[in-house]
């Protein structure tokens, strides 16, 4: 769910294919930088309805999976 969330987060922000999205996928790939990724955060914490603080690095849609579902659990 997490993973679906924010891979149509990222279509929706930079026009990506989503067949090109994985767990491995860098930002840096994506055309994503660090403000982009919080800007992702700000709209992915609306659709689960948590505040998320990005206090971590991370550099793949992966590692943001992760970070999330880790939150999420909180």
């Amino acid at each position: 769910m997490v993973f679906d969330a924010i891979k149509k987060l990222i279509v929706e922000f930079n026009d990506s294919d989503p067949d090109a999205i994985t767990l491995e996928t860098t930002f840096k790939d994506l055309g994503i930088d660090s403000l982009d990724t919080a800007e992702l955060l700000i709209n992915l914490e609306e659709t689960v309805g948590k505040e998320i603080e990005l206090d971590e690095e991370v550099t793949t849609v992966g590692d943001l999976v992760a970070f999330v579902e880790k939150k999420l659990k909180e």
